[in-house]
């Protein structure tokens, strides 16, 4: 693809993404857009977030469920890079109107103590590089219109993030069994969705591992006090003004959220 029509591309989602509006599918308009192509264009449109103040605390991994993978019609992993301006804290209130079709999810986060770079990553290499695992919230959300996504959209649209919500325990990895952990998702006060953290490629490890792996290919670190999502353990929950979230994780706690 023609390096003016990724920049341009990075552009306009970047356009989307601040007025809080939604494009037609790239892969309608340009048919031939191949996954590398989606990347650059993702990597553009990050380019003009850094740009404007923003910085990289983490990385996240998309579309780990079996769950998300039939809701979306989207059958591989993707990554994205999660920015300082898209972190809440545990409890804090997010303006839904500041998105534009959010859908929540629960997950567990990786907080690394040291830098893990592939290829050769595996699961143990994950968990002893671990400083502690956290529930979280990614809320995801897409500037594509109404979620018509193929894996090529989500990849250049920075996989689809919007933002994320860590909760306030962090647990040494060593102590749970991440694989079996339960996960059970409530609005309102209503449990909507249930998992355990093997939903994310089997264990939330192999996609921390997976993810470097990927990365390291394209000689991407990730590094030491760095946040990582490793996907979603239960489809999306759509969410809107006046929805009140919580998450828990058997083993590693909790992270509530509300919009307003």
């Amino acid at each position: 693809m023609d390096p003016r029509l990724i920049e341009r591309l990075g552009d306009e989602l970047h356009q989307a993404l601040v007025k809080r509006e939604t494009l037609a599918p790239l892969t309608e308009r340009h048919p031939d857009i191949t996954i590398e192509d989606a990347y650059r264009v993702q990597q553009r449109m990050i380019a003009r977030r850094l740009e404007a103040g923003e910085r990289i605390v983490g990385k996240k991994i998309g579309v780990t469920s079996r769950a998300v993978m039939n809701m979306l019609g989207v059958y591989q992993p993707d990554f994205g890079m999660l920015l300082d301006g898209m972190l809440y804290n545990e409890g804090e209130a997010i303006a839904a109107d500041t998105l534009i079709q959010p859908k929540a999810e629960g997950e567990i986060a990786f907080v690394l103590k040291r830098d893990l770079k592939g290829p050769g990553v595996t699961a143990a290499d994950v968990l002893a590089a671990t400083e502690g695992v956290m529930t979280c919230f990614e809320i995801v959300d897409s500037r594509i219109r109404d979620w018509k996504i193929k894996v090529q959209d989500t990849v250049a649209d920075n996989a689809s993030c919007g933002v994320f919500v860590l909760g306030d325990r962090l647990v040494d990895p060593r102590r749970v069994d991440l694989n079996t952990c339960g996960m059970v998702l409530e609005k309102n006060g209503e449990i909507v969705a249930t998992g355990a953290g093997a939903a994310a490629l089997g264990a939330p490890a192999n996609a921390v591992a997976w993810l470097a792996n990927t990365l390291g290919s394209l000689d991407i670190p990730l590094k030491a006090g760095e946040v990582i999502l490793s996907g979603s353990l239960a489809a999306m929950v759509p969410v809107k003004a006046g929805d009140n979230l919580r998450v828990t994780i058997g083993g590693i706690g909790g992270c509530s959220v509300r919009f307003v």
